[in-house]
């Protein structure tokens, strides 16, 4: 698992029936405030999926940057990073 992929294009994946995601522990989460206008959320997952027939399950660390436009927090930027340790 892994690569680059635009909102439509992962919406398409999980609609197609291509990756089925079964399961997801947290693991771990941290937040840092920077300011009082953005947030970065990081949170260490297990993640159990069916990608083309196989039950896979890896460790990532998912990255999600939020900023306070008015009163209302919005998501700016989400990655997830694959981790090389199980």
């Amino acid at each position: 698992m892994g690569g680059t992929m635009s909102k439509a294009q992962e919406l398409d994946v999980i609609s197609s029936g291509r990756i089925h995601y079964k399961h997801v522990d947290i693991e771990e989460t941290s937040v840092r405030f920077i300011g009082t206008t953005t947030a970065i959320l990081l949170n260490t997952i297990r993640l159990v999926a069916v990608v083309g027939g196989n039950e896979v399950t890896n460790p990532f660390v998912v990255t999600e940057v939020y900023v306070q436009q008015s009163e209302t927090w919005t998501l700016a930027a989400l990655s997830f990073t694959r981790l090389l340790s199980p």
